[in-house]
């Protein structure tokens, strides 16, 4: 995981440069991912790393986690508080269910995430790792409207591995990841399968394995998912004459 270690601040550090940026900037929540792509990004550019707290109606427990990190590691933060912006928000549209209001909460933080990176000149850096990229398991132009995804081609359970090397803190790795869309969501309830068992049938698939059972309900699921989200990882579809 070392080698891996530094390929990424390497490959961070060619992209800041390419793009004639002055820096990185990361959402920070507490989770894993977050969590390691925020320490690679300060191994990466130092002080010209900054990351950015946005609570909206988030767990307490969720922001003692990020100050966790952001202590330990000494990363540049900042903390904007969201909450009433979306309150307003929610008054001001018609009502949705859990998901269309759930949703707005990652793009309130992305359009946060874009002024600053347009003030300082610096490029956002995205958390979503492989597993989640390949089922469609983010919200589009709200965590998946990024510059730069230095764990796309990592399954979350080579992120967990990477972020023991890292030493993030054990709290950290091993809770219950969450996207904090709603009070009590998780990421595996929500998908409906573990991590594990997820990352499992990607890397099956990626593969074209075929001893895996392509009949299981399982199987047949995250296949579905990948299919139907297939609009979420391209560019906007042009029509031509």
């Amino acid at each position: 995981m070392k080698n891996l270690k530094e390929q990424i601040i390497l490959w961070l550090r060619k992209q800041v440069k390419e793009a004639k940026a002055k820096g990185l900037i990361i959402g920070l929540s507490g989770g894993i991912d977050s969590s390691v792509v925020g320490v690679l990004a300060k191994e990466a550019v130092g002080n010209k790393v900054l990351g950015l707290i946005l609570p909206c109606h988030t767990a307490k427990k969720e922001l003692e986690d990020v100050r966790l990190v952001v202590e330990k590691f000494k990363i540049k933060n900042k903390v904007i508080a969201l909450t009433s912006v979306y309150d307003l928000l929610i008054k001001l549209l018609p009502r949705g269910d859990h998901l269309a209001q759930g949703n707005l909460k990652p793009r309130l933080r992305m359009l946060t995430l874009y002024y600053f990176a347009n003030k300082l000149n610096y490029l956002v850096v995205g958390t979503g790792n492989k597993t989640e990229l390949m089922v469609g398991y983010f919200t589009k132009y709200g965590d998946g409207g990024v510059d730069l995804l230095p764990l796309g081609n990592l399954y979350k359970s080579e992120v967990r591995k990477l972020a023991e090397d890292l030493c993030i803190p054990k709290k950290v790795i091993y809770k219950t990841p969450t996207a904090g869309l709603w009070e009590g969501q998780t990421d595996e309830g929500e998908m409906g399968i573990s991590y594990p068992e997820l990352d499992k049938i990607l890397a099956g698939l990626e593969k074209g394995e075929s001893r895996m059972n392509l009949w299981d309900k399982k199987v047949g699921k995250i296949k579905l998912m990948v299919k139907k989200s297939k609009h979420k990882r391209g560019l906007p579809k042009i029509f031509y004459q």
